[in-house]
């Protein structure tokens, strides 16, 4: 088995008496796609802020392909190789959406992948067409519908080609017919060596695009098993899924 490219070793945090994680453990191999599911309130949010430097964990450790980076800054945590989205972007007021992709070199924290000239013009267009935002190009990116934010937030992380892309909640807004376009990108993305952790409610998503979920609820690591076993999982199904779920529906 290949060393993992994310490892999560008894991860806790709380908030003064509250505990957000309590323990949390688990490990993603390159290029695998994980779900990252479990009810509002669960967890999930501040484990990816605790993986993405957005807030240091009160105890546990994250690696990042073999590195310990736990407690580092969101800047650092980006150089290692890390990028990821937010359920809610917000975009600069001032410039384009294909100024934004230019910008993607620092953005996405990727020095290592940074492209010039005709080789960078080619791979903005390409991202634009990709997301179906090559219309809205010249367009100032604060403009964009919420949709339409949410696949240049997706387009410009995977600009600097990252190690591993965490995505928080990436088809919402997003229009349906888009989703199926969304998941081709992704694991093209994953084929070419980009690990992929993705919050998601939409059960269908989440079954077309992963190879395997981890589950949160009440801050603690419930399970971890391939789509098609959740709804085979007691636990899973009263704290998430819910008794009359149907497959392919949207989890509470």
């Amino acid at each position: 088995m290949a060393d993992p490219l994310l490892k999560l070793d008894g991860l806790s945090k709380a908030f003064g008496a509250h505990r957000v994680l309590e323990g949390v453990a688990a490990s993603i191999a390159p290029g695998e796609i994980v779900g990252l599911l479990g009810p509002n309130g669960s967890g999930k949010s501040t484990l990816l802020n605790a993986i993405s430097g957005f807030l240091a964990p009160d105890g546990g450790t994250v690696s990042i392909a073999g590195r310990d980076i736990t407690g580092l800054p969101a800047h650092e945590v980006t150089r290692a190789g890390l990028a990821r989205t937010f359920q809610l972007p917000s975009m600069p007021a001032r410039m384009t959406t294909r100024e934004v992709l230019a910008a993607g070199d620092v953005t996405a924290g990727a020095a290592r992948n940074m492209l010039k000239g005709a080789a960078k013009d080619a791979r903005i267009d390409e991202l634009l067409a990709l997301f179906r935002l090559a219309h809205v190009a010249d367009l100032p990116a604060s403009a964009l519908s919420g949709g339409q934010k949410k696949l240049l937030s997706v387009a410009l992380a995977l600009r600097g080609a990252p190690k591993l892309l965490c995505l928080d909640e990436p088809t919402a807004g997003v229009h349906p017919e888009l989703r199926s376009e969304m998941i081709t990108i992704l694991r093209r993305a994953a084929r070419e060596g980009t690990t992929l952790l993705v919050i998601e409610h939409d059960m269908l998503f989440i079954r077309q695009l992963c190879t395997r979920c981890i589950v949160l609820d009440r801050g603690q690591l419930i399970a971890d098993c391939a789509p098609d076993e959740l709804e085979k999982n007691a636990a899973v199904v009263e704290a998430y899924l819910g008794k009359s779920v149907e497959k392919g529906k949207t989890a509470r």
